[in-house]
């Protein structure tokens, strides 16, 4: 696979850096009720239209509710040449606290 896949544990360590930007794919009634902090959301679907808005410049990290379509989307990307992250097990795998 040509994108890198961690466990939400590990996400502080890649946080740290200032360089990557957290996508919460996830709807916004789900984001709205409580997200990773710093996470922008920005849909799948809405990802997946406006796809060239983002910059091939950038990290991102992406994660969902459980990580599936999170998974795909980060091969999606990375097939077009983004730098991505998966979380492995979204934000169920998450034990930090939630931002609202």
């Amino acid at each position: 696979m040509c994108f890198e896949t961690i466990s939400a544990k590990a996400l502080n360590t890649y946080m740290q850096s200032s360089s990557y930007i957290l996508i919460d794919l996830r709807d916004y009634a789900d984001y709205r009720r409580g997200h990773i902090p710093t996470a922008r959301s920005i849909p799948y679907d809405d990802l997946m239209n406006n796809i060239n808005q983002l910059d091939k410049g950038k990290k991102y990290i992406l994660y969902c509710d459980r990580g599936s379509m999170s998974m795909l989307m980060s091969k999606e990307l990375c097939t077009l040449g983004y730098s991505v992250i998966n979380i492995y097990g979204g934000i169920h795998a998450y034990r930090g606290v939630l931002e609202r």
